[in-house]
């Protein structure tokens, strides 16, 4: 029977956590060399290409992200196991800040699959916007914050542990066509939303008219007013739900970059058991 090296796992979590081979090594101790044996083992043990490699680092293959996602469930479940059979078993309340851009249709469905694995654990979970993510998390309300950031727009910060990337998409209703010549009808939540506020500048800098059609109070009400083809919206592809598509091309609306769902960087001196439930999350939610 073919099964895994976990060794080879956990280095692969790692160099994609890092973005480099380099910068994992530290993390797994081994060395550069080590850990492309490791990766180049791997990939010839599942028989696809799991990253690929450029001057700005490593990104995963789509067989690569599909491998990552079970690699973090296997590690959690390999620790779990074995902290459960030294009588470590994971308990204590965790205040959960997530933005609710992330995986709109299947956040209640993670978090409840979590509840199941680890009853012991009470999550208090709060979604909200990234901004409000951000600060009250740097005023201690929450213990974990996972808020989004639009790839290649300011600076990371450090220690920013990225959990999942996803494509930005203009998006209407199923078979919605632009009409051209008029301006385009936007859907957007409030002005305080960091995406709002890159697509408007991204149609002003176009020079392509607008106006804001609809100002929804959440994801799930965006999802409602572009199902009944009230607009257009620029929206994450996980948000894609029934009765909604991306826009066909042509379209004539400018492309759109990526953007990154990450855990905020744990604060110092933090319990060993929000560190623990941390990564618990990162391997249910990616």
């Amino acid at each position: 029977m073919q099964t895994f090296d976990l060794d080879q796992l956990k280095t692969l979590v790692a160099v994609v956590d890092a973005g480099s081979l380099t910068a994992a090594a530290p993390q797994v101790f081994l060395s550069q060399s080590a850990v492309s044996e490791q990766m180049r083992k791997l990939e010839a043990r599942v028989g696809h290409p799991l990253l690929t490699r450029s001057k700005a680092g490593v990104a995963p293959t789509s067989a690569g992200t599909r491998l990552i996602a079970h690699a973090r469930r296997i590690l959690a479940m390999s620790d779990e196991a074995w902290r459960d059979l030294r009588g470590e078993t994971l308990q204590g309340e965790l205040r959960l800040a997530v933005t609710d851009y992330f995986r709109s249709g299947d956040l209640a469905r993670l978090l409840g699959r979590l509840g199941e694995n680890y009853p012991r654990v009470r999550l208090h979970v709060s979604v909200l916007k990234s901004g409000a993510i951000e600060a009250g998390y740097a005023g201690g309300d929450f213990d974990v914050g996972l808020s989004m950031r639009i790839v290649g727009i300011g600076p990371a910060k450090p220690g920013m542990a990225v959990l999942r990337r996803e494509s930005l998409a203009w998006m209407g209703a199923t078979g919605m066509r632009i009409a051209r010549g008029e301006p385009l009808r936007l859907l957007v939540l409030p002005d305080t939303c960091s995406l709002h506020q890159f697509t408007v500048r991204l149609l002003r800098r176009r020079q392509l008219p607008f106006s804001i059609a609809h100002v929804a109070s959440g994801v799930a009400g965006l999802q409602s007013a572009l199902a009944a083809g009230l607009g257009v919206a620029c929206l994450n592809e996980s948000a894609l739900c029934e009765g909604v598509a991306r826009l066909a091309p042509p379209h004539g609306l400018p492309a759109l970059p990526r953007v990154a769902f990450h855990f905020l960087p744990a604060r110092r001196g933090e319990s060993d058991f929000v560190t623990r439930a941390r990564e618990l999350l990162a391997s249910h939610l990616v």
